[in-house]
């Protein structure tokens, strides 16, 4: 099976800012590049922290209301004003929680999971930034189309990898949901039909109603 990677996921041509970039700067990129967050690179193109709009929003909030409500206890907490010449390097989050191009969708799923981050930028073997990808370039994998994805299950899992006869399984899938019917050599089959299925990219989840040939055999103990 040819699981898709980062690599072929991620968005290149990446913008990128500066330490020093300052605040005003940063919106106006975000907004022309119809962006939410932007790799923050040092001298080398290496990240050293990601910058987005919640990150600016906290700044904005911790700014005096201009009505003179006061400032809600514990907000702005580390904040820097955005009149005070803050920079990406001040108002960043650092350090940069990266992915490589080699990667699994699955990889780089539970890297943005582990570490609660929305996009991962994406560098090379040298640290360098060569792209970033989204929770929502993940995500893409799931609107392969279900007769592909039941080609490759019927191709790659049960006839190259399984060797099992064309006849054998019976493969159908709906919205991503693949439902497996028919009959195998051993109950121990099972379950790696099932857990290779699940690695196909874009299958939501399998259901198996496979019966297997060594639960035919006839009761062979003698009779009282």
């Amino acid at each position: 099976m040819q699981h898709r990677t980062i690599g072929e996921l991620m968005t290149r041509g990446v913008v990128r800012v500066r330490p020093d970039t300052p605040f005003k700067r940063l919106v106006e990129l975000l907004a022309d590049h119809g962006v939410t967050a932007l790799p923050v690179v040092d001298d080398l193109d290496q990240p050293v922290g990601v910058v987005s709009e919640a990150d600016l929003l906290r700044t904005v909030a911790s700014r005096p209301d201009p009505a003179g409500a006061p400032l809600p206890t514990g907000s702005g907490n580390g904040a820097v004003p955005a009149d005070d010449g803050a920079t990406a390097g001040d108002l960043m989050t650092a350090p940069a929680v990266c992915a490589r191009p080699e990667w699994t969708v699955v990889e780089g799923a539970r890297q943005m999971d582990d570490e609660g981050v929305k996009r991962l930028p994406v560098v090379d073997e040298a640290g360098t930034l060569v792209g970033i990808v989204s929770r929502g370039d993940l995500l893409r994998v799931f609107l392969r189309r279900d007769e592909a994805l039941r080609d490759e299950i019927t191709r790659d899992v049960l006839d190259r990898t399984l060797r099992l006869a064309p006849n054998d399984v019976a493969v159908d899938v709906q919205d991503g949901r693949v439902v497996l019917k028919g009959r195998v050599e051993t109950e121990r089959l099972v379950p790696v039909i099932e857990r290779l299925c699940r690695g196909v990219d874009g299958v939501v989840s399998v259901e198996a109603h496979l019966t297997w040939h060594d639960d035919a055999l006839p009761d062979t103990a003698p009779s009282d």
